[in-house]
């Protein structure tokens, strides 16, 4: 009987040894390789690193290698990532299908991310869902991604607020309507990306002053009736 084990099945192994390298740089060459060079059985291992490497740019071209792979294998294996109980997990499955950017996938991009309470997934989300959602989506994508408003860091900031910039006109009315929010770090917000739809090419900017003029605005507007 011929025990000889298939020579695709020892590259992934090797693959996948190599991708446990302690220097990054080794796992880093060990992704462009398999992405250069792409088998089908290259996918489990690819995804198995994906959610447990801890070095963004090996994360990054491990994800370049996925896309690389036979998409009728590679997709549904990054897919099932999105149920994983790991967080880094599911945060690098959306990355990589923002980067395969088939609208097919649209439907996995499931509300619960978009406001996930942690903000890498989130980050994620909102890039994944922008890149996949077909223009029907794209008005009630930009209502679910103007609820966030508000939310965290300045970077979180400056992310939400691109995500919306590329929905372009869908973006208008949530943003605008998020400009008359009471809360100031929403209006604040809202009025930052209104002014990235107007030029998408300047720099996100914060600017509290933002709060004080629109509560005077609506101050005197409410006095006036």
């Amino acid at each position: 009987m011929n025990t000889q084990i298939p020579k695709t099945r020892l590259r992934a192994d090797r693959l996948a040894l190599a991708l446990r390298a302690s220097d990054p740089s080794a796992r880093l060459q060990a992704a462009l390789t398999a992405g250069t060079t792409p088998e089908p059985e290259f996918v489990a291992p690819l995804v198995a690193r994906c959610g447990v490497e801890p070095d963004f740019s090996v994360r990054d071209m491990l994800t370049w290698a996925l896309t690389r792979m036979p998409r009728e294998l590679a997709l549904p294996a990054v897919l099932a990532e999105l149920d994983s109980p790991v967080a880094l997990a599911r945060s690098q499955a959306l990355h990589t299908l923002s980067k395969f950017g088939d609208p097919a996938t649209w439907s996995a991009i499931r509300t619960e991310f978009l406001h996930d309470a942690d903000p890498d997934i989130a980050r994620t989300a909102w890039r994944a869902a922008v890149a996949v959602a077909p223009e029907p989506a794209h008005a009630g994508l930009a209502r679910e991604l103007a609820a966030e408003f508000g939310r965290g860091d300045s970077e979180t900031m400056r992310s939400l607020s691109r995500a919306l910039v590329a929905l372009g006109d869908a973006a208008t009315v949530p943003v605008r309507d998020a400009s008359r929010d009471p809360d100031p770090a929403i209006r604040i917000h809202a009025l930052a990306t209104a002014r990235l739809l107007e030029d998408p090419d300047a720099s996100f900017a914060l600017d509290p002053a933002d709060a004080g003029r629109m509560a005077t605005a609506f101050s005197g507007s409410r006095g006036a009736h």
